[in-house]
């Protein structure tokens, strides 16, 4: 018996109008992750100017509606902002921006963070940087994460 999943008007809108798709030429930073569990997978993309400001973001995401509008969320959320405010960016704040997500779908919220950071450590290295409290990028969410624990997906 399959499940319906409920989504909010927010996330319906990111999905079937998402924002910020495609590929950057000459992009600052580049950040790629995935979930072999479900199969999702985003890319990132990054222009940072000299004063650390996020100029433009962009995504390319293959998966679920649920993972397109958090990508798309994501982009809107880090354009415009310091490095260290798109640092800030978090699952939770990528979920609340959306109105929610339902329980089976939590863990494309962590991909669009996780994205974000994977693009600003591609970023940190290309520029020989440290960016406080960035870690390496994990490429694979996989089912020992918190947030995919709770998901059947």
């Amino acid at each position: 018996m399959s499940q319906v999943t409920e989504y909010s008007d927010k996330v319906m809108d990111h999905f079937m109008h998402p924002r910020n798709v495609g590929e950057m030429e000459n992009p600052s930073g580049v950040g790629t992750v995935g979930n072999a569990k479900c199969g999702d997978i985003m890319r990132m993309y990054l222009d940072i100017d000299d004063q650390g400001i996020v100029r433009d973001a962009k995504f390319k995401t293959f998966g679920c509606g649920a993972a397109v509008a958090t990508s798309s969320m994501a982009t809107e959320l880090v354009r415009g902002k310091t490095i260290q405010e798109a640092m800030a960016v978090t699952n939770k704040a990528v979920m609340e921006a959306l109105d929610g997500l339902p329980k089976v779908k939590i863990h494309c919220s962590l991909l669009a963070e996780q994205a974000i950071h994977a693009a600003l450590w591609d970023y940190a290295e290309k520029h020989g940087i440290k960016i406080d409290g960035l870690k390496p990028p994990v490429n694979d969410i996989d089912e020992t994460d918190e947030f995919c624990k709770m998901t059947d997906a």
